[in-house]
């Protein structure tokens, strides 16, 4: 037995490393064609990481829903994974480890994708992928990666040729009429990430049948290695660039309502793609809208490393931090910022005293939704005849302020859970609902042809959203969008102009119409394959032995979806998932989740009133109240 196996046995029997990593690391180096996987499990054996060993082997990564999600760069980083180094200073090579974003994931990911599109496929020539990347490390290695494997296991690939935002990606899936698509992204998460994220053929993410049969293909596979196929049954590249651009742009323009509301009114914004994607689409957008654009210098351009931020979250007020002292300095009316995969969007606006105030998700999404709808009847498209066929759609942790705002209009609003690809998939169900001689080839259809025959024969999607800064206000797209929501945004800046008021004004007159509705946002984080457990269990008590009172309030509701059973607004059942949703007797309610993409566990506290310093003043000690009892379960 070599030196190392022998140090890996005993570390296992003290219990320094879990008996699970270390059957990992022998599934590892019998699956990974890693150049450096044994040298730096060495490194680390000899050094006493045992935590590292534990943190980069105590899981299998698993195929999900959402695809990928993990490091690529390890909290330490080994001489061997350091190699010469790689642009921006990362590693040469990608963090070893099952539980880590690294080659070996990556292709059993692809090759399980790519042989469910075969089985599935039924059209003529070659299956087809679309694939993109952003600007994180390793990302544009894995799409060129993900290009290659799909070309020699007989599929054709579009490969974007440069860093792109995931919406254009969804876009592309459905232009091209491609039976699956991927992007490589760890969305608004740490410099340390990366992911895979993978579309079917209708734009959306995978849900069922698809989620099912693509995660059982990429289960079953232990090894990264695979055969590829003769020259002449292989795949062909396709690079995609400015003009698939140029169409996606054009396509945005349509989601404008009242594009005569940004002629003449040159308002001045200050946007940052915080290193990311969103530059390549939403300053020429925005500049072709008439609006005046001014970037921060130090974050635009694409970097992996995200150095002027702590983290690249727009829901982050440090994250806008450069972007409001540019705008104080230029005297902008408004600061926008997009995540690194530009699907997320967060803003900062003037209030009524002329200072920068920060929206959030909840509020920008009511905004963009409230004033859709209302245009929407303004310009005779919702009328009282048709308006049962309207909907909004949001997630079950997003603001009630949006159902109250729909409800008043007539429009029904459907609930789904946490994951856009629920959105998506609702809007896949609108269009197959309409009758096949009817809607033809609907992917080809102006915005108003398709609109009047869901309005006809379906249901009109006329927002989406969740509260983590995701919006959607068309059907073009089956993922949140932040190239649109800048637009949307835009002409909801236009139109608070034309009215004499500002976005703060705006926010301000819905609170009057529909009440104070305030929400939080908390998580606790708990890394690595530790951390990992602590979530496990603490999930797990609240299922087992949910709280009876809160603070001082008797809880009246809990509704735990885990248990399943749960329908939605169209009669729908909710699949089954981790998460706890309470209501408190005095009107409170609080929602808590592990996180899908990150090592946290996530709390939703909403409150309502007529005052907003009473209602944030509940909310806090909600909170604490929270938080006390958490750290007690976790005893």
């Amino acid at each position: 037995m070599s030196e190392w196996k022998s140090l890996l046995d005993e570390a296992v029997r003290r219990g320094d490393v879990s008996s699970e990593a270390g059957a990992n690391i022998d599934l590892y180096l019998q699956g990974a064609n890693s150049p450096v996987g044994v040298a730096a499990i060495i490194e680390l054996l000899e050094a006493g990481e045992w935590q590292e060993i534990d943190d980069r082997f105590f899981k299998t990564m698993t195929f999900g829903t959402g695809g990928l999600r993990g490091r690529t760069i390890g909290k330490i980083v080994t001489r061997a994974e350091r190699g010469v180094g790689g642009p921006l200073d990362r590693p040469q090579h990608p963090c070893v480890g099952t539980a880590s974003m690294n080659f070996f994931n990556l292709k059993r990911a692809m090759i399980g994708l790519v042989t469910y599109v075969k089985k599935t496929f039924s059209g003529e020539g070659r299956p087809s992928l679309v694939i993109g990347h952003d600007t994180r490390h390793f990302s544009r290695d894995f799409a060129e990666t993900c290009a290659e494997v799909a070309i020699n296991l007989g599929c054709d690939a579009y490969l974007f040729e440069a860093e792109r935002a995931t919406p254009e990606i969804s876009f592309a899936v459905r232009y091209l009429r491609a039976d699956s698509g991927v992007c490589l992204t760890a969305s608004h998460n740490p410099s340390h990430d990366n992911g895979f994220k993978a579309y079917i053929d209708d734009g959306g993410q995978l849900v069922e049948p698809h989620a099912t049969g693509v995660i059982n293909e990429v289960n079953a596979l232990k090894s990264e290695i695979y055969e590829a196929l003769p020259e002449n049954e292989k795949g062909q590249l396709t690079i995609l660039g400015g003009e698939m651009d140029r169409t996606y742009m054009n396509k945005l323009k349509t989601v404008l309502l009242r594009p005569d509301l940004l002629e003449a009114r040159k308002a001045k914004v200050v946007y940052t793609n915080l290193h990311g994607t969103g530059g390549v689409i939403i300053v020429p957008m925005l500049r072709e809208l008439g609006f005046e654009v001014v970037t921060v210098p130090e974050q635009d351009g694409a970097d992996g490393r995200f150095p002027t931020v702590e983290s690249p979250n727009p829901e982050n007020a440090s994250a806008l931090a450069k972007g409001i002292a540019l705008a104080e300095e230029v005297g902008a009316d408004a600061v926008i910022a997009t995540d690194p995969d530009c699907d997320r969007m967060g803003v900062a606006i003037r209030n009524s005293l002329g200072e920068m105030e920060l929206l959030t998700g909840n509020q920008i999404g009511s905004l963009l939704g409230w004033y859709r709808i209302k245009t929407m009847f303004d310009l005779g498209w919702l009328t009282e005849s048709n308006r049962s066929r309207a909907v909004l759609i949001k997630t079950l942790v997003t603001t009630d302020l949006q159902r109250s705002i729909a409800e008043s209009y007539g429009i029904s609003v459907i609930d789904t859970l946490t994951g856009f690809k629920y959105i998506g998939e609702k809007l896949k169900k609108y269009e197959d609902a309409i009758p096949a001689e009817k809607k033809g080839d609907y992917r080809g259809l102006t915005e108003e042809e398709s609109r009047k025959l869901r309005l006809e024969y379906s249901k009109f999607f006329v927002f989406g959203g969740e509260e983590s800064y995701g919006y959607l206000g068309s059907d073009f797209v089956r993922d949140k969008d932040g190239n649109a929501s800048a637009v949307m945004f835009a002409e909801l800046a236009a139109y608070a102009m034309s009215e004499g008021t500002t976005i703060a004004g705006l926010r301000d007159r819905i609170w009057d119409e529909y009440g104070v509705h305030l929400e939080q946002g908390k998580s606790l984080v708990m890394e690595g394959g530790e951390g990992a457990r602590k979530i496990a269990a603490l999930v797990k008590s609240y299922s087992i032995d949910p709280p009876a009172i809160v603070d001082g309030s008797d809880i009246i509701a809990v509704r735990d979806y885990a248990k399943g059973g749960f329908y939605d607004q169209e009669g729908d059942e909710f699949p089954q998932a981790s998460m706890l949703f309470v209501d408190l007797a005095d009107g409170r309610r609080f929602a808590v989740r592990p996180s899908g993409t990150e090592p946290k566990i996530k709390y939703y506290l909403f409150g309502k009133g007529s005052n907003s310093d009473e209602v944030q003043e509940s909310l806090n000690a909600l909170w604490g109240a929270l938080e006390q009892d958490a750290y007690l379960r976790m005893r």
